[in-house]
């Protein structure tokens, strides 16, 4: 039996010599070493400036998440090959801890055998998606298992992103992956296993697609789903496309037909319906790769914006009807400042200037700027990239992959962005994979500002390869967000945050009754003396391909002092919670708090 305020006291136990002012993380050793679970006394957590500049550890080799994305090339530049894979952090088996599922390609010329791939797997299986189980709950120690074939989840179609969440309200997390090709729905079985429900759920696309996202759109109580779908790409209709440079080369997906994306309503007995022309969705569409689900203009429904590549993106205002309406032009989040469709690839939707509204960064093409589109509140935008000093240091690179996210626990939400070509790059000419760039992090300095400080990152930064997906979590459990990437023809990465617990934090997970079990599009604030509440949303959509955990997570900076904990609940409820102690996470349940009435 759950209490109603379950406090769960995952607290931080650091070795002496921090307490020293010493440099205990040396090289990655750290990233082994997982905090003790036990209850320990208060302490505080100013950041130890004497520290080595080493924000993220690459561990994923070290902790067992050995997994290695191939695209099936075998020379003639399929499209599909250069877009995927995406990943997901989620706590399958409802232990407390994160765990991984990553996405694989597949043989798009089926008259070829993986021996006949420019970069063949090593072993006699062919590759398929793969489900790690963290141990670090049961063992104490962060090590993954590949679960794969007992929890019976490893599909092998042409695999491209994931999505997350409770579709059926029984407590245990269910999973859709996207394909070039039939998508699949896995039911949690809530024992370690999972089954395919396709068929009959009836969400099943044939096409190609890209991100999708859960979302409670009509607001009556479970969860439905959003499928972008990219370009009318077929293996039979593909076309010979060259670099400037003479080189065969990806296409622009321009070439290419776009394609409408879907919506499915749950029914609440295990069935969706198609309502995409219903809901006006099908009335416009371009090249869907993003996708992300908030309240843009604050009256209380979900709203979903797309990244569309080299077509006008579309922000879809939900009239609280059951129909959506294209308010992209509209809005100021179509095209940039100079009035252009960019390459959007993926989304970070978040309130990063702490005004109380959803704010959305896109990633594009390299000699493209990534946009800032900054919210007034009631869905108007405008680009404020170059004011934020967001624009010149993304012209060299093709982004994916992003999130906002407060990786220092300062307060202020961050920006992480992973990349990788789409086309040769001129300087990695006669590379065997000529597409490989390093990934950013930029800092949130306040007062209008991010700095690049992927210098700053240790080897984990240093690393070029061609990255896709982004998923963030806290895997170790020590009270800040790592980052789970996936990389395109290249092995899987898990980044280790070295310098988030140093300072005080608050993670929240929420049960909902009425709502979504996980409360899923909830909004949550905290209360401190003499501050504005500062909001997240409970999401685990954006980014690219990719889905991430669905607890909140609030840094709190040196100071520890928390008034309290506010919930608006998707369907309208507002709850607040008091005797909130930090550097924990906390459970609450639906109905287990005071109503709200400032």
């Amino acid at each position: 039996m759950i209490k109603p305020l379950r406090i769960l006291a995952i607290r931080i136990r650091f070795p002496t010599a921090f307490f020293l002012g010493l440099p205990i993380f040396l090289g990655c050793v750290s990233c082994l070493e997982i905090p003790s679970q036990e209850n320990s006394s208060e302490q505080s957590f100013p950041p130890d400036q004497s520290r080595p500049a080493v924000i993220f550890c690459e561990a994923a080799s070290e902790v067992g998440l050995n997994f290695h994305h191939f695209t099936g090339a075998t020379g003639e530049f399929y499209l599909p090959e250069i877009m995927g894979a995406g990943a997901a952090l989620f706590d399958y088996d409802g232990d407390g801890d994160l765990d991984v599922y990553l996405v694989q390609g597949a043989l798009l010329d089926k008259s070829k055998r993986w021996s006949d791939a420019l970069s063949p797997p090593s072993g006699e299986d062919p590759p398929r998606n793969s489900l790690f189980r963290n141990n670090l709950i049961e063992s104490g120690e962060l090590r993954f298992v590949d679960v794969t074939e007992k929890a019976g989840i490893g599909h092998e179609g042409y695999g491209m992103g994931t999505a997350v969440g409770d579709y059926d309200k029984d407590g245990d997390l269910d999973l859709y992956v996207t394909n070039f090709g039939s998508n699949v729905l896995y039911r949690n079985n809530g024992d370690g296993t999972f089954t395919d429900i396709t068929r009959h759920s009836g969400v099943d696309d044939s096409r190609w697609s890209a991100s999708a996202a859960f979302l409670d759109y009509d607001l009556d109580g479970d969860l439905d789903l959003f499928v972008t779908n990219y370009v009318n790409f077929t293996v039979k209709g593909a076309k010979d496309c060259y670099h400037t440079v003479g080189a065969p080369d990806y296409c622009s997906p321009s070439i290419y037909e776009p394609l409408p994306d879907r919506l499915f309503r749950n029914e609440g007995n295990g069935r969706f319906v198609n309502v995409t022309e219903r809901a006006g969705i099908g009335d416009a569409f371009g090249a869907g790769l993003g996708v992300a689900c908030r309240d843009f203009n604050s009256d209380g429904w979900r709203d979903i914006y797309v990244a569309n590549d080299g077509t006008p993106n579309q922000l879809w205002i939900n009239q609280g009807d059951g129909t959506f309406e294209d308010l992209g032009l509209m809005s100021g989040t179509a095209y940039n400042a100079n009035g252009e469709a960019e390459a959007g690839m993926g989304i970070a939707a978040g309130d990063f200037d702490e005004d109380g509204d959803h704010d959305l960064f896109v990633t594009h093409l390299a000699k493209e700027t990534n946009t800032l589109y900054l919210n007034d509140g009631s869905a108007n935008f405008h680009d404020a990239t170059v004011q934020y000093d967001l624009a010149g240091i993304s012209l060299p690179f093709t982004g994916f992959g992003t999130e906002w996210f407060d990786y220092d626990s300062d307060g202020d939400l961050d920006l992480f962005i992973v990349n990788g070509a789409v086309t040769i790059e001129e300087s990695l000419l006669g590379e065997s994979y000529p597409y490989h760039q390093k990934n950013q992090l930029f800092r949130n300095e306040g007062k209008g500002k991010f700095r690049d400080i992927s210098s700053m990152g240790g080897p984990a930064l240093e690393l070029s390869e061609v990255s896709r997906g982004a998923a963030f979590g806290d895997v170790d459990n020590d009270g800040d967000l790592d980052i789970l990437i996936s990389n395109n023809n290249g092995p899987a990465r898990l980044l280790i945050n070295e310098v988030g617990s140093q300072q005080h934090w608050l993670r929240i997970r929420l049960m909902g009754e009425q709502d979504d079990s996980f409360g899923v599009g909830a909004r949550v604030a905290i209360l401190r003396q003499d501050q504005k509440p500062r909001w997240r949303q409970v999401h685990s959509d954006g980014s690219y391909l990719s889905a991430g955990h669905l607890r909140v997570h609030f840094g709190l900076g040196v100071d520890s002092k928390i008034r309290g904990v506010l919930v608006h609940w998707p369907r309208g409820g507002k709850e607040f919670w008091d005797d909130i102690h930090p550097d924990t996470l906390i459970t609450l349940r639906q109905g287990s708090g005071r109503s709200w009435n400032p």
